[in-house]
Order: structure tokens, then sequence, then C-alpha cells
């Protein structure tokens, strides 16, 4: 068998310890016993190691003047993890704009109810005409509609403002939801004329989706005018990609499944949408207490705004029913679309810019690029006319970018739903009006191109307007927000 190994110590040879056993405590000196053991009893020097499985050979007792003291937490992890990292903000205004929290979502759910917006017209009017073979009382029914509407907008937009989005918003739309289904109802069942009437006024109570949404910006982006700027541009570019979508959207369904399919499905969309959006209680703007402030109307400067929103409406209406006699057949509503398509890119583009410029700038703008489908028609080729309506849909987006900041400038924040709800009412009323005019001188042009100059003279007649109000100018509103170029 194998020896023990022996040790020596002051007490002479020992063994020596094999496990982790603490080594057994010194024998007492006698008395007498000298201070250093006697020659030749003194431990042997070398090396010393360290037992099997007891780890490293413990270091000095006290630190090391030259070694840096570490900053690592306790447990071990690294310096730069031990707190929250910042995440860079996305250099893309869009993309830095939905990376507050609860954008997306309230986003989507109004993007869903707004694109019905542009169904229902174009729905209730093949839908009547399908089955009372009258467009003229299918136009005349949708007008109907259209005028109950800027007349319950404004209350509509008031008991937003005084009770919040979610409380009135919801009923209203449900209200509006269930007017469009009875006048379904009404239209399949032959029931009289006069009955049509009566229902389309119970889709009056539709609020104003838009406005809802430019209202939620404005909260969650108070004190910060240019990442507004950008907010209100892509709002203006999603109500022309509406625009654009939904009248194809329900030309579509109405002639591939049957003609009530258009309204159905735009009803469904609308109270969905709207239940979605309200969802999202986070981003709501809180209730503002009741003031004696009276009507937006009575702001400085709104009623002159206004007027000038009222000759802009008429630009849209007139060059609508203009392109639409001219061209007459199947690719006019795709080259009508062209228009929203170059307004929508315009707005995406103003949004990204740093600077905006008054209204007046954008208004002599669009003075001047409605003269071009005049001069592509002239020229009698549809291609031209096309790139003419591209060209002259650049002039819209910005200018009601612009425009709209201005009515969120001048109004209160506690009525600011119903101050941006009386602008699309003053643009509603001048497409209507527009819309009479381009026809009239649709049938009584003494050329085909000459309808397109109604649209022209319209932007100048706002321009002239917004020149000698002086709306727009310096110190237009009620902060101080950056003024623009």
């Amino acid at each position: 068998m194998p020896q023990p190994d022996l040790i020596p110590t002051p007490a002479g040879p020992a063994l020596a310890p094999r496990y982790h056993e603490a080594p057994p405590p010194p024998e007492p000196k006698p008395a007498g016993s000298p201070a250093f053991p006697p020659p030749g009893t003194e431990p042997i020097a070398g090396p010393t190691f360290p037992d099997p499985g007891t780890g490293p050979v413990a270091g000095p007792a006290f630190p090391d003047p030259e070694a840096t003291p570490s900053t690592s937490p306790p447990d071990g992890t690294p310096p730069d993890a031990a707190g929250p990292v910042p995440v860079p903000l996305p250099r893309n205004p869009y993309l830095r704009l939905f990376a507050r929290p609860g954008a997306k979502a309230f986003t989507a759910g109004n993007l869903i109810a707004r694109l019905p917006v542009g169904m229902f017209g174009v729905s209730a009017v093949i839908m009547i005409a399908a089955a009372y073979d009258s467009y003229a009382l299918a136009g005349a029914v949708t007008a109907t509609g259209m005028a109950a509407g800027a007349v319950t907008a404004p209350w509509i937009a008031r008991l937003v403002d005084r009770y919040g989005q979610a409380r009135v918003a919801v009923p209203a739309t449900a209200y509006a939801a269930l007017g469009h289904l009875v006048l379904l109802l009404c239209v399949h069942g032959g029931a009289p004329v006069w009955a049509l009437f009566v229902t389309t006024a119970l889709t009056a109570t539709a609020p104003n989706t838009g406005g809802m949404s430019r209202a939620r910006w404005a909260h969650l982006l108070s004190g910060r005018p240019d990442e507004l700027h950008t907010a209100n541009a892509f709002e203006q570019a999603a109500d022309e990609l509406c625009y654009m979508l939904g009248p194809v959207i329900a030309a579509f369904l109405c002639s591939a499944l049957f003609p009530e399919a258009g309204t159905l499905t735009a009803a469904v969309l609308f109270l969905g949408g709207m239940l979605l959006f309200t969802a999202q209680r986070a981003t709501e703007p809180p209730v503002a207490p009741r003031t004696a402030a009276g009507s937006p109307l009575r702001r400085p400067g709104m009623a002159p705004l206004l007027v000038v929103f009222l000759a802009t409406g008429a630009v849209f209406g007139s060059m609508e029913v203009g392109a639409l006699a001219f061209v007459d057949g199947p690719v006019a509503g795709p080259v009508l679309a062209l228009q929203a398509a170059g307004s929508c890119a315009a707005g995406l583009l103003y949004g990204r810019a740093r600077r905006t410029v008054r209204l007046r700038t954008c208004l002599a703008a669009m003075s001047v690029l409605m003269t071009v489908p005049f001069l592509a028609a002239s020229t009698g080729s549809l291609l031209a006319l096309a790139g003419g309506l591209l060209v002259a849909g650049m002039a819209t987006a910005p200018t009601m970018v612009t425009g709209m900041g201005l009515v969120q400038r001048m109004t209160p924040p506690s009525q600011l739903n119903e101050g941006m709800t009386l602008a699309v009412t003053a643009l509603l009323g001048g497409i209507a009006a527009g819309s009479a005019i381009g026809g009239w001188t649709a049938d009584h042009a003494p050329f085909a191109a000459f309808g397109f100059l109604v649209p022209a003279a319209a932007a100048a007649l706002a321009l002239a307007l917004c020149a000698a109000t002086g709306v727009g100018g310096r110190g237009t509103g009620h902060d101080r927000s950056p003024e623009p170029v």
C-alpha cells in the first residue's frame, strides 16, 4: 500500500491533509520555550500548491494600488448593460411619428372608418339608379344626405368636444350606419320616393372621422409644431387615399356582387373602424372643461378662412365634373384618380419638409397649376390630360395641410373638433357649388376644354379672398408656434 505523506511541523512529522478538513490548532508552547523553533525544525521553504479541488490561491489581502476599480454591478452585468439604453429614433419623420405608443392602433381604426366616406355616395347612386332607373333621383337623394350632414356635423363635433370621442362618436356612428341600412332596405323593397329622402336624413349623424384623428395628433404633439405638421400632412394624404380608393371599391362591389353590396360593406367598415378607433382610450384627448366661449366662428380670422375654404372646395368640385364630362367613358375614373394620387404624393413630401409656407403661397401655386389641365385638354390628348391632372393635384394637399393647420391654431383645444368640422363643412359646400357650376359650364361650353377654366377661376378667387382678408398672416392663431415662411 502507498506510504502516507509526511510534512514537517514544529511538533514533529505529521500526516499531510488529503481532504479539506481544517488544520488542527497548534499546541501551546511550554513556558520558557524560545520564540523561534530550534534550528532544523522550521518548515521547508518552497512553493505552496493548493489542495486538489480547492480552487485558485487567494490573492493579497490588501487591494493593489495599481489596479483599476471595477464599475460592474455586483451581479456581474457589464457596465453598458447596467441601465436602459435609449433607442435612437428613426430619421424618417413618419416612422418617428408612429413610434409613439398607440399611434398605429388609433390610425388603423380611423382609416378603416374613414374609407367608407368615399364609398357611401357612389354606392347610393348605383343602388338607387339600379332599383328606380333614375340617376336624377339617385343624385337628389345623395345630395339631400350631404346637405343634412353639413347642417348636423358641427353639432356632432361640439358634442365630441364636450363629452369625449368614445362617448359620442360610437352612438352617432351606429345611428348613421343604421340609417344607411334602412335606406338599403327601402331601396331593395321598392319604397316610395319620399321615404328615400326621409331615410337618408337619418345618416346625418356621422361624425367627422378625419377631424377626430387630427385632434388626437394635436393632443399628442402639443408644443411640437414640426411633428404636428408631419401628422397633418399624413392625415391629408390619408384623406386623398380614401377618396381615391373608396369609389373604386364601391363600384367594384356593386357591379361584381349586387347593387346593395357597396352600402352594406361601407356600413360594416364604418361601425367596425369607429369601434376600433375609440377603443384606444390612451390617446384620446381629455375632455376640456366647459367655457363661456361661443362658436369657433367668432374667433378672429375664422370666418374669412372658411370663405377661402368655400372657394377652394369649388376648385375640387368643378375639376371633378369637368374631367368626367371631358373624358366621358370607363377610363374617366382612373384618369380622375390621378389628381388624388398627385395630391397624396405631394402631401407626403410636404410633411417631410421642416418648414411650412403660408396659405397665400399655396393658393398662388394652386392658381398656376390649375391651368395645366386646361392646357393639356386643349391638345385633345387623353394622356396629356392625365398628366395635367396629376400635376394639378400636387397643389391640393399642401394647401389643405396649411389651411387645417391654421384652423388648429385659431381654435381653442376645447373646440378643436368643432373648428375642423366647420372647415370640412365649408369645403363640402364649395364642392357642391363647384359641381353645379361645372356641370352647367360643361353643358354650355363653346369647346370641350372650356370646363377646365372653372377650377382655375375658383383657385384665383380663393387667392384673391386670402389676400384681401389677410387670413394666414403673421400672428394668426391663439398660440405662438413658429410662423410659416
